[in-house]
């Protein structure tokens, strides 16, 4: 990617009583007696320093803020079991992230839009996949970084061996209803893919530091924010699931922002009612008229992707088409490789972080 690579992030800006949780979970961190540092390498040279490594005493916590919107916002964490000196807050650890998303899952119906850093681990999109297996009608959307952004000699196979198991288990599942995309910018250049965003079916949306892997569902500490508007959406259709939770405003908003900026349409557009009576003949009513329609979003990519794709093949004659999206697919990797890079991934890349009883039930 470069010295200055181009970086797509996605975060959220959190008011009324949620503020209340998160400083909630700022005092639990701050108070902790554990080190800050397990590394005796790293605490020799806090000693070497003088660092100052002892918390403060903080003020008392104030009430809650008021509720200003129509947002339930609830806060997830990932934190692992550890095994001596355990988090007094979590001493088995948590894992609400994982169980948010599982139950989340277990509803999805339509269309799962997703953007994520990594994207690894089958044990972690296992979930995913039993959704595709489960609802036939079922899409999903995957936006991830072309490239590892770790490229060395072991390195490399230790991050591609990951997602290289994770879309093959999701492509099993769903087969042609899963698509993957990396990004680039009108000047060719990859971008880096930061953001870790799930929207199902318009209604349930998650953003936060979690990324889909075993790492952040069981072992790094980790925070996001699940969001449910009390808004109903009424824009068509209207429950894309059909199981009547009904599309809510912000996760259909913020699924048509980032759309919107990935097939460079203008903000407004794509956020038509969806009906298929629409005489609109414009290359944004083409492109993204009814993305609110799961089925037309999930073509609006395909068909921008593809397009970008001849372009490319055809020598790059004519204006470049609009829109960011290039297919992904991942580099094969030789056979003596793959051997080598699975138990370094489990280990070292992806490691869990459950207690010993969750892993031998394979639950969270």
């Amino acid at each position: 990617y470069g010295p200055h690579p181009p970086w797509h992030d996605v975060q959220l800006a959190l008011r009324g009583p949620v503020v209340g949780d998160v400083e909630a979970v700022f005092r639990e961190r701050w108070e902790d007696p554990a080190p800050l540092s397990r590394s005796p390498l790293t605490r020799l040279r806090e000693r070497m320093h003088r660092e100052d490594v002892h918390a403060d005493r903080l003020p008392p916590q104030t009430p809650d803020p008021a509720p200003c919107g129509t947002h339930t916002v609830q806060l997830l964490r990932t934190y692992p079991n550890r095994l001596l000196l355990g988090y007094p807050f979590a001493p088995d650890g948590e894992r609400s992230i994982a169980r948010g998303y599982l139950k989340s899952l277990r509803r999805a119906r339509a269309l799962i839009y997703l953007e994520d850093q990594y994207l690894w681990s089958p044990r972690v999109v296992a979930g995913f996949a039993e959704a595709l297996r489960r609802s036939p009608g079922l899409r999903m959307i995957g936006v991830v970084p072309a490239f590892p952004d770790q490229d060395g000699t072991l390195t490399l196979p230790m991050n591609l061996i990951g997602r290289i198991n994770a879309l093959a288990e999701l492509r099993r599942a769903g087969g042609d209803r899963v698509a993957v995309y990396g990004l680039e910018n009108h000047a060719g250049t990859p971008v880096y893919v930061h953001a870790k965003v799930c929207v199902i079916d318009d209604v349930w949306a998650s953003v936060g530091s979690d990324n889909i892997n075993l790492r952040s569902w069981t072992h790094d500490s980790e925070l996001g924010c699940a969001v449910h508007d009390e808004t109903p959406d009424p824009r068509s259709p209207r429950d894309p699931g059909g199981l009547g939770d009904g599309a809510r405003v912000f996760a259909r908003e913020l699924r048509l922002e980032l759309m919107r900026e990935h097939l460079d349409l203008p903000d407004g557009d794509g956020d038509g009612d969806g009906d298929s009576g629409s005489d609109g003949d414009s290359d944004s009513d083409a492109a993204g008229g009814s993305l609110c329609d799961p089925v037309a979003a999930f073509e609006a990519f395909r068909a921008a992707a593809a397009a970008l794709d001849a372009w490319y093949e055809g020598g790059r004659r004519g204006p470049r088409p609009p829109g960011r999206l290039r297919p992904y697919g991942p580099p094969d990797l030789p056979a003596g490789r793959r051997l080598l890079a699975r138990p370094l991934h489990r280990v070292l890349v992806d490691p869990d972080g459950r207690p010993m009883g969750l892993r031998l039930r394979k639950r969270f």
